[in-house]
C-alpha cells in the first residue's frame, strides 16, 4: 500500500487552508442578498395632501399614476410623457375594461397639471380616477 509520508510525521503543521467555512458563509450572504434585493423597492417620493378618507381594500395589482413635484409623470413608477401615458392606459383599457386607476400627486404641483393628468387618464376611457392622499394622522 502507498501511505502519504506526510501525513505521518508528528507534529507537523497541515498547508492546507479550509473554505468550508468560507464557502458557508458566502453562500448564506447569496441567499440573504437574493431575499432582500426584490424587497428593496425605490419610487417616486411625493409629498401627499392630508384627507380623511380610509384605506381601498385591494386584492389586484393597481394602478398608480405619480406627479411628481417637478412636473414628472410616472405609471407604477415609471417615467413617462402624458402622451405616452395615455397609450399606455389606452390599451390597458382594452384588456380590462372596468380598471381603476389611482392619482397621487404632489400637493405643490400645480392645479393644471394635475387636471392635464386626470384628462389624459380620461381619455384613455377610464372612468374611475381615484385621489390618493395621506391619513390626517400623519405628519409631513
Amino acid at each position: 500500500m502507498a501511505m502519504d509520508s506526510s501525513s505521518q510525521r508528528e507534529g507537523a503543521t497541515i498547508a492546507q487552508i479550509n473554505v468550508t467555512p468560507l464557502v458557508d458563509v458566502m453562500l448564506v450572504l447569496l441567499v440573504i442578498f437574493m431575499v432582500t434585493t426584490p424587497i428593496i423597492q425605490q419610487s417616486v417620493q411625493v409629498n401627499l395632501p392630508q384627507g380623511k378618507a380610509a384605506a381601498i381594500p385591494g386584492t389586484q395589482e393597481q394602478l398608480v399614476v405619480t406627479v411628481a413635484k417637478n412636473g414628472k409623470t410616472y405609471l407604477n413608477d415609471n417615467a413617462m410623457s402624458l402622451r405616452e401615458l395615455g397609450e399606455k392606459l389606452h390599451a390597458i383599457k382594452k384588456l380590462q375594461a372596468d380598471k381603476q386607476v389611482y392619482l397621487r400627486a404632489d400637493q405643490e404641483v400645480r392645479y393644471g397639471v394635475v387636471m392635464k393628468t386626470i384628462a389624459v387618464i380620461k381619455e384613455a376611457g377610464i372612468e374611475k380616477v381615484g385621489m390618493v392622499t395621506r391619513p390626517a394622522s400623519e405628519e409631513g
